[in-house]
């Protein structure tokens, strides 16, 4: 596995108390004193703050039909000052990462998720050589839940203009911080690059406000999981197709048959077909029966029967419903929402209602 990598706050996370594990190559948070459940209603009632730092943050330098030609979404039509979802795709219509992009005039800023970093940014020098520079020496933190504006406003006050995927470069008693309004939990939000050397300060003058808190990986999973997004990894891989993840939604009506700019993408003769005519597997929300938690990994069978018709990609509990819940790919024949299938946990199959995603509705500042 190697030497782990810390972020700039990690001396913070320990004075927090947070309790430190191994993740994706770094030593990170995976909860503080407050405890998981706690951290995860405290982030939906009020402001959670997260060490996102192990995330890949890359500035690209290429025109947009260049970067586009990686990607089955539409770069060229991202305005200056926005910021869309992105995905990284393989010849046979995979999903090698997830990602987010932003249009900053001259350049695109990348954020690619931790695990994948290293092989997203050889996969763009591979394509775009000199175009892409890695940033190393930035932080990141995201800020989360309904009192995330008021209390970033404190120290940026003109954020509270921003839309949903709005992205800005703004000045601050912290130096210059690059902030989108966008996150990962169902809520409204931010994510803000700050320089390193500043990003204990800014850390710790956000988590003066009362109403922020700080919030670690474990509720991090729990909350996006409520919202119904996926995580490459579980529900999206490099062997899952975009329509089986279900994020097909984030394929651009211009790069689909007959847009504008159809195809051209790699695994395009795979994923274009698909959108039109349906996979075989879905990617859908169960609601187990009962309080056990039924997590990824356990397999999903048609009811009374051995046949086994997909798997458990995520599960746990819901902070916020007061119930367990999993997402899963399954069958396409099984995905109509209230029907009953059964998964297997510890040897014992447990009946679970199909439901749509997400579990809880998104508030996103629109």
């Amino acid at each position: 596995m190697g030497e782990l990598k810390r972020t700039a706050l990690f001396d913070l996370h320990e004075r927090l108390g947070g309790k430190i594990v191994a993740f994706a190559g770094w030593e990170l948070p995976v909860q503080y004193p407050m405890g998981v459940m706690k951290e995860h209603l405290h982030a939906r009632e009020a402001a959670g703050l997260f060490d996102v730092s192990h995330m890949g943050q890359v500035i690209v330098r290429a025109d947009a039909a260049a970067l586009e030609a990686l990607m089955p979404v539409d770069v060229a039509g991202l305005a200056e000052g926005r910021q869309r979802y992105g995905l990284f795709t393989n010849a046979t219509g995979g999903i090698m990462d997830d990602l987010m992009f932003a249009n900053r005039g001259d350049h695109f800023f990348l954020v690619v998720n931790a695990a994948n970093a290293e092989a997203d940014i050889a996969h763009l020098e591979s394509h775009l050589g000199d175009a892409v520079e890695p940033i190393t020496n930035r932080a990141l933190l995201a800020l989360q839940g309904p009192k995330a504006a008021d209390a970033l406003a404190e120290i940026i006050p003109s954020v509270r203009d921003m839309r949903f995927m709005d992205v800005a470069v703004l000045d601050s008693a912290f130096g210059a911080v690059w902030v989108s309004r966008s996150g990962y939990t169902g809520d409204d939000g931010f994510e803000i690059s700050v320089p390193r050397d500043q990003a204990t300060a800014f850390a710790e003058t956000l988590l003066a406000n009362d109403a922020v808190a700080p919030i670690g990986l474990g509720a991090r999973d729990s909350l996006r999981m409520e919202a119904g997004l996926p995580l490459h990894g579980h529900e999206m891989t490099e062997e899952t197709t975009p329509k089986t993840a279900g994020v097909g939604w984030a394929i651009s009506k211009s790069r689909r048959a007959g847009g504008a700019r159809e195809g051209g993408f790699p695994g395009s003769d795979v994923i274009l077909p698909e959108l039109q005519n349906g996979s075989a597997q879905t990617t859908v929300g169960l609601l187990p029966e009962g309080r056990a938690p039924v997590r990824d990994g356990a397999p999903v069978f048609a009811p009374d029967s051995d046949r086994q018709i997909g798997i458990v990609t995520s599960g746990g509990f819901a902070p916020s419903l007061g119930h367990p819940i999993s997402i899963a790919r399954i069958d396409a024949d099984h995905a109509a929402p209230e029907t009953v299938v059964h998964a297997e946990v510890r040897g014992k199959r447990l009946p679970a209602r199909v439901t749509k995603l997400p579990f809880r509705p998104s508030t996103f500042k629109r």
